[in-house]
């Protein structure tokens, strides 16, 4: 199974996204959307499931997802610091149990194992900025495996 992940959109769908995400099974947006036309647009790709990042408002998007793909249990959260959990939210990671949290937020992607949970965020993907790079991922997940391709949308992209 393959997985788009992306976020911190802010409103902007790069167009190198849908060659990325080309052929994926399940796409997980952390957040920072913007328009839910967005959404509407990854959904032309794959099913997606999506969580409110702290400049999103109402809607039918929430502000935490669990989904379990493959076997894999992923919690979908905007804001995270996998180094100080928040409480609350650490209390939902306790009850819920995840094997992947997905974030964004940072702008910067992240990828590591603390506490037996994989915690990953994918960059950030909007419109370009000077000196903020833009990328995305695909996560190919089998028999319980994760393995993680990061795409630069800054560079040309040959290869999934």
């Amino acid at each position: 199974m393959k997985i788009g992940v992306i976020s911190d959109t802010h409103g902007h769908l790069d167009p190198l996204v849908q060659n990325v995400f080309s052929g994926v099974d399940h796409i997980l947006h952390a957040g920072d959307i913007g328009p839910h036309a967005i959404i509407v647009e990854l959904e032309h790709i794959a099913p997606v499931t999506a969580v409110l990042g702290n400049t999103d408002f109402g809607g039918t998007v929430r502000e935490t997802e669990i989904v379990v793909l493959d076997g894999i249990k992923f919690l979908v959260n905007h804001i995270v610091d996998p180094h100080s959990l928040e409480p609350m939210l650490k209390e939902r990671i306790d009850r819920q149990a995840p094997d992947v949290i997905i974030f964004g937020h940072t702008h910067k992607p992240f990828d590591k194992t603390i506490g037996g949970i994989r915690f990953f965020n994918p960059g950030y993907s909007g419109a370009p900025r000077s000196n903020v790079p833009r990328s995305v991922a695909v996560l190919h997940c089998n028999n319980g495996r994760i393995r993680a391709k990061r795409f630069d949308l800054d560079q040309p992209i040959t290869r999934r």
